[in-house]
């Protein structure tokens, strides 16, 4: 929560990073998270539970929401906090919760029936908490976009409306209700270029998908602008705060640097630090200029993995048979990549056999002799790297493997002791023994360059599927309440196996004879919140939606230079003693990191950039006058 305009009291700033605290963070999504739940357990409901539970808990999350707003009010200006519009959202909320409740708690009292209408406004919790940034971020983004492409639509529409015909001759819109139910499929993503195709081969200017795209980038960047300049006057102050004069130019002391660091990030290590303050005052004058106490941000933004550099417990109990000739050959053979390349040759002839089957007793002979194979590469490798480097908390592959060998050693023993001795055939422990057997297929990935940069492409893009994964859920849980409350009873589900007759058209005789009941589509309803959530994703989804996805963007997210890959290929260089630093990630993570890089770079080092007036009114047809050729670039 950078962007917090806190007060800068001592008593606020202890109170600001009590606020920032990850407990008291993970505290309130945990409470989000059980308020957001509740629909699980209250009617219609998927387990139903005793309303006064219900209530009590969801007064319990509001109270928490309460407090959580007023440690924030404590934090900020008096003006600032009544002016924030997301703070005003969530007093209004709790307190519309609050009535609700009393006046549904009154009916049920009165055995009268009512509805909860509070209950869509529980996101509201989610995305207006300062931790929720991201997700507010893409609502904006969204907001913003949506008048800008209204017009064009309403284009498409009314031309579509007047001048096209279908390819039978017929009006392409011919009543209303074709009207509404031809947009639903449109919409809904569902055989879209069967109702969009009649307008796209009249004219491929109806294809107005690309306006979605460009506003929405549009905006996107207007936002992440403004969080790079506001970075850049946010370091500026920091600076002009601990600057003292040193001859001609003001700096930031050594001393006061360190303990400013200290203080920021506490977590990282003695040795870290020493590290940025010589990145940062390269010629060790003792102090740090203004451009180098600038970009501190990005330096502690970048993960850095401390290694100690460890001798091998061999080379030091026994280094005349260590150091040997046979051993260095044997330690160069398992560094070499042929050792690599033959593993991967016995892996894919294990997945052979593991597709033949069991019963031949060659098949099961064979799967000891892969167990064996990959047990004596794990104690290779033990015997080449230095035990704490191989199994150093960035090592995921070599934890991996091991792992499985161990796993899938121990089920096979036991497996084959069990069938010794008794007459044993648990199906059980043949299917654990058969999954830890095509799990170890997944060591494959490691070897080759083309998984790894997969699987880092699909790590990497988490943070960014989280943001839109909140904010799906935010309209999902909205709308299911909603249906819920519309639709809840109005479609049954009797069961593949019922019997009854109100089977056949799901319990409605509106659906008698319709697709949807001869389809058995009973169980897609909104009869509680969790087939309520699959109903939406369908809608969402549906068919022909990967028919969207044409770019390729692996090649464009990494490369071969960052990899999940192990440090094997260091060991066949000489070994350097003490401590050693490697940056975790050369590339962008994110298409916004890239986009602040490159906003940063429109202001020149010597400058603090656009006033801070300047930066809350930036439009996303603004450009920052420094740099004339910045549109070109981006």
């Amino acid at each position: 929560n950078r962007n917090i305009p806190f007060d800068t009291s001592p008593r606020a700033v202890r109170l600001y990073y009590l606020y920032n605290h990850w407990t008291m963070q993970g505290a309130t999504y945990f409470f989000i998270f059980v308020d957001l739940a509740l629909a699980l357990f209250e009617e219609p409901a998927v387990y139903l539970l005793p309303f006064l539970v219900t209530s009590l808990t969801e007064v319990l999350c509001l109270l928490v929401f309460f407090g959580r707003l007023f440690h924030f009010a404590q934090v900020t200006p008096r003006d600032v906090f009544w002016k924030d519009t997301k703070n005003i959202c969530i007093m209004i909320t709790i307190l519309m919760t609050l009535i609700d409740l009393i006046v549904f708690g009154a009916l049920r009292i009165s055995s009268l029936r009512g509805v909860r209408w509070s209950r869509p406004l529980r996101p509201i919790f989610l995305i207006n908490f300062a931790e929720s940034r991201q997700i507010r971020r893409a609502f904006r983004s969204i907001r913003n976009t949506l008048p800008e492409i209204t017009y064009v639509f309403l284009l498409f529409m009314f031309s579509v409306l007047m001048n096209l015909k279908t390819v039978e001759g017929l009006p392409y819109f011919s009543n209303y209700l074709e009207i509404v139910f031809d947009m639903y499929v449109l919409v809904t993503t569902a055989n879209s270029p069967d109702v969009m195709m009649p307008a796209y081969d009249f004219s491929w200017w109806y294809f107005f998908l690309a306006v979605v795209y460009n506003n929405y980038r549009k905006h996107l960047k207007n936002e992440i602008r403004k969080l790079a300049y506001m970075k850049r006057r946010k370091m500026i102050e920091a600076f002009n705060l601990l600057k003292v004069k040193e001859e001609a130019e003001f700096v930031v002391k050594e001393d006061r640097w360190k303990r400013l660091v200290k203080l920021v990030a506490p977590d990282i290590s003695t040795s870290h630090r020493e590290l940025l303050l010589r990145i940062c005052d390269e010629e060790q004058k003792g102090f740090v200029d203004k451009k180098s106490f600038v970009r501190l941000a990005d330096l502690l933004n970048i993960q850095v993995i401390t290694m100690k550099l460890h001798s091998h417990p061999l080379e030091v109990w026994i280094p005349h048979v260590y150091n040997s000739a046979p051993s260095l050959l044997l330690r160069k053979m398992v560094q070499h990549k042929v050792f690599v390349w033959m593993y991967d040759v016995i892996i894919l002839i294990n997945a052979v056999f593991i597709a033949l089957d069991e019963e031949n007793p060659f098949i099961s002979y064979a799967e000891w002799v892969f167990l064996s194979l990959y047990i004596v590469e794990i104690l290779l490798k033990l015997y080449t790297y230095e035990p704490r480097t191989f199994f150093a908390r960035n090592q995921f592959w070599n934890w991996f493997d091991t792992s499985i060998i161990l796993a899938a050693l121990i089920a096979t023993v036991l497996n084959a002791t069990l069938k010794s001795v008794t007459v044993y055939n648990s199906q059980q422990v043949l299917d654990i023994v058969f999954i830890l057997r095509v799990l170890r297929l997944i060591r494959i990935i490691d070897s080759i360059q083309r998984f790894r940069v997969i699987m880092t492409t699909l790590i990497n893009i988490v943070p960014t599927m989280l943001t839109f994964g909140g904010l799906a859920l935010v309209v999902y849980y909205v709308f299911s309440i909603i249906g819920m409350e519309i639709f809840h009873g109005k479609v049954q589900f009797f069961g593949g196996n019922s019997t009854v007759q109100h089977a056949l058209y799901c319990g409605n005789p509106a659906l008698k004879d319709t697709t949807f009941a001869r389809a058995k589509y009973c169980k897609n309803n909104f009869n509680d919140i969790a087939s309520s959530f699959v109903v939406l994703m369908e809608l969402t989804v549906v068919n022909q939606w990967d028919e969207l996805l044409e770019g390729q963007l692996i090649d464009n997210m990494e490369t071969s230079e960052n990899d999940l890959g192990g440090e094997e290929g260091a060991a066949t260089k000489k070994k350097p003693k003490g401590l050693m630093f490697k940056v975790a990630s050369k590339r962008y993570r994110t298409v916004d990191a890239l986009l602040q890089r490159m906003f940063e770079a429109e202001i020149p080092p010597e400058e603090e950039g656009p006033s801070l007036e300047q930066i809350l009114n930036l439009s996303p047809d603004d450009t920052y006058l420094k740099n004339p050729t910045f549109n070109s670039a981006v």
